[in-house]
């Protein structure tokens, strides 16, 4: 096994433990991998992800072939593996916060409330239901993520993308606050939403300063 293998492996139990610990997932709900050239580094199904450990990361090829590892991926390897097939991401992320799921029951998208949603990819759909780990689901879900770097799954949770990472469970952690800041508004009124005249002032702003570079 390489280092930089190792490091993966390593990288992925800390942040599946990171994402229990922050209460996205419970049990062994959710799921993440990583990418190292043609080799993915991803959770094994069964796994406890608050007692993720090395040794539970399974290593897989691009078409899904077992290289490494004691446990079988994920059920929802499909979806991870259709992300890598598909595009540059490096990494990918599936939890079920309660905010998530909260607010595929109320709505079908996630308009842009805020513009730090402009890094997700604009609105974010929510996927039709579908059974967990059916070639349904990892379907629709690839199709949510076109031009996107999260998705919501209508009753189940979330996925979110990221060229590290880091990055994937960066943009996760947005789109569970920008699902939150939605919720409470909703609980007074009908949420605002930032319209196409203000997302480009937006953006020509962000150019104009050379915004997110140090």
């Amino acid at each position: 096994m390489t280092t930089e293998i190792a490091t993966l492996r390593a990288d992925l139990a800390a942040a599946a433990r990171s994402l229990a610990a922050g209460g996205a997932v419970h049990g062994t709900a959710g799921n993440l991998s990583a990418r190292a050239g043609d080799t993915i580094a991803v959770t094994g199904t069964g796994l406890v992800l608050a007692e993720a450990t090395p040794e539970d990361i399974t290593l897989v090829a691009l078409d899904g072939t077992r290289l490494e590892g004691e446990r079988r991926p994920t059920s929802e390897i499909g979806i991870h593996l259709g992300v890598y097939r598909a595009g540059d991401a490096q990494a990918v992320v599936h939890a079920h916060s309660a905010t998530t799921v909260a607010f595929t029951l109320v709505a079908d998208e996630l308009p842009v409330v805020h513009y730090q949603q402009l890094m997700l990819g604009g609105a974010i759909p929510v996927v039709p239901f579908a059974p967990f780990g059916s070639g349904e689901l990892a379907e629709a879900t690839l199709r949510g993520l076109h031009g996107h770097q999260a998705v919501l799954m209508a009753h189940h949770g979330a996925v979110a993308v990221g060229q590290s990472l880091a990055a994937a469970m960066e943009n996760l952690a947005l789109l569970d606050w920008l699902c939150r800041i939605y919720l409470d508004a909703a609980a007074v009124g009908v949420p605002r939403r930032l319209g196409p005249a203000d997302l480009r002032a937006v953006v020509e702003q962000a150019v104009r300063i050379g915004y997110g570079n140090p």
